[in-house]
Parts: C-alpha cells; sequence; structure tokens
C-alpha cells in the first residue's frame, strides 16, 4: 500500500470520492450533520486539483427499509435487526426526487465523470460507495474506478462516521490506497461512531491526512 502522498492529486491513477453532499445532511436537513454546508468550498477546491472525481448520492425510495417510519413503533435511531444484521433506523431522507435529495446547488465539480445514486435498493441500506448493507450487494464501483487504471481514493464528505467510513473501508478491502481527508468530512458521533469509525479506518491501514496535504 501507498502510504506517502508522493501520488499527486493531478495523477491519473487517484480519484477524489465526494461523498453524499445532499441538502438533507445539510443544516435544516432530515438528517442534517453540524456545519456540513460549510463544507462545500473546500470540497470543490479539493475537486480542482484532481483529474478523476466521483460524486455519490442517497437515494433512497419511499418507504425504505432504513427509516424509522417503515417500523410500527420505532423511532430514528432505534436499532433493529434485519436478515443482514443490525440496522439503525433513520428518519425519512434522501428520497428520490425531493429536494433534500439533491446534491447541494453550490458544489461545483464540473469535470466530475461519475454521480453514483446509491441506498436505492428499498430492503438494503447503503451507507458504503462500493458495497451495500448486506455486504454482499456492489455497487460497480472497484470495477468502475480499476477498469479506468485508478488504484488509490480520498474520500471527502458527509457524513464522516458513517457514508465516508464505510466507502473508506470498502476502498480499502477492494485493494485501493485510500486516504480520508479529515477537515473536508463532518461527523454525525452517534453513540461513539466517530472514535470508532478512526479505530476501524486506522486498524484497516487508512490514512488520515488534512486538507493542506493535498494542496500543497
Amino acid at each position: 500500500m501507498t502510504t506517502s502522498l508522493d501520488l499527486l492529486p493531478g495523477d491519473p491513477r487517484a480519484a477524489l470520492l465526494v461523498i453524499d453532499m445532499q441538502y438533507d445532511f445539510m443544516p435544516g436537513g432530515a438528517l442534517a450533520v453540524a456545519e456540513g454546508d460549510a463544507l462545500v468550498p473546500l470540497v470543490n477546491r479539493l475537486g480542482a486539483q484532481f483529474r478523476n472525481v466521483v460524486i455519490t448520492q442517497d437515494w433512497h425510495p419511499a418507504g425504505h427499509i432504513s427509516f424509522a417510519s417503515s417500523h410500527a413503533g420505532r423511532s430514528p435511531f432505534d436499532s433493529i435487526t434485519l436478515p443482514y444484521g443490525a440496522q439503525t433506523l433513520w428518519p425519512d431522507h434522501c428520497v428520490q426526487g425531493t429536494q433534500g435529495a439533491r446534491l447541494h446547488a453550490d458544489l461545483v465539480i464540473d469535470h466530475a465523470q461519475l454521480i453514483l445514486r446509491k441506498g436505492c435498493n428499498a430492503g438494503i441500506d447503503s451507507y458504503s460507495a462500493f458495497v451495500e448493507a448486506d455486504r454482499s450487494t456492489q455497487t460497480g464501483l472497484a470495477g468502475y474506478l480499476k477498469e479506468r487504471g485508478i488504484d488509490s481514493v480520498f474520500v471527502v464528505g458527509l457524513a464522516l462516521d458513517f457514508c465516508v467510513a464505510w466507502s473508506a473501508l470498502d476502498a480499502r478491502a477492494a485493494g485501493f490506497n485510500t486516504w480520508v481527508i479529515e477537515d473536508a468530512c463532518k461527523a454525525i458521533d452517534l453513540n461513539g461512531s466517530l472514535d470508532k469509525a478512526w479505530q476501524d479506518l486506522t486498524a484497516a491501514g487508512v490514512v488520515r491526512i488534512d486538507s493542506a496535504d493535498v494542496t500543497r
């Protein structure tokens, strides 16, 4: 694994993965991440450094299995067991075609080659850009990147302790050199989820860096 930043962002083997910069994850949204909107200018600047950019978009059908409203007597942030394992229940968010599901209007990375919509399967949640929560259903992103000769991924966006962390872990599991740009992410930090995410990321060999390391 490459651990240094000898590989520059503009290298054709590197990609920036921008996770879920959508209105429902911004202040005032259905599943708001504090100061999530403050990331937009920095993510735009980082995007300009990379030749290859992929943007993800949470895109749930109405009545998604991960919504608390889909389970009688349950509330947001309860945990239940589904056929694929433990599932945190969320407020209805990023429902297909709604304003909350839209990417932030100020996110401007016009040269991004792919917008990958995830969470589209009504019966499976999907935090990761690579593998859905059943841990077997692939999104196809790993193959897309590898077919294009990309072997290194830098991850930014929302939320650090959920979709960012799961995406970075799955990137490593798929064989990519992986960095999380810490100051270009924000976390929910639900019941210690942020500390656990960093423990898991470090154990997997994901490298924690700052945007200054990329833009220097």
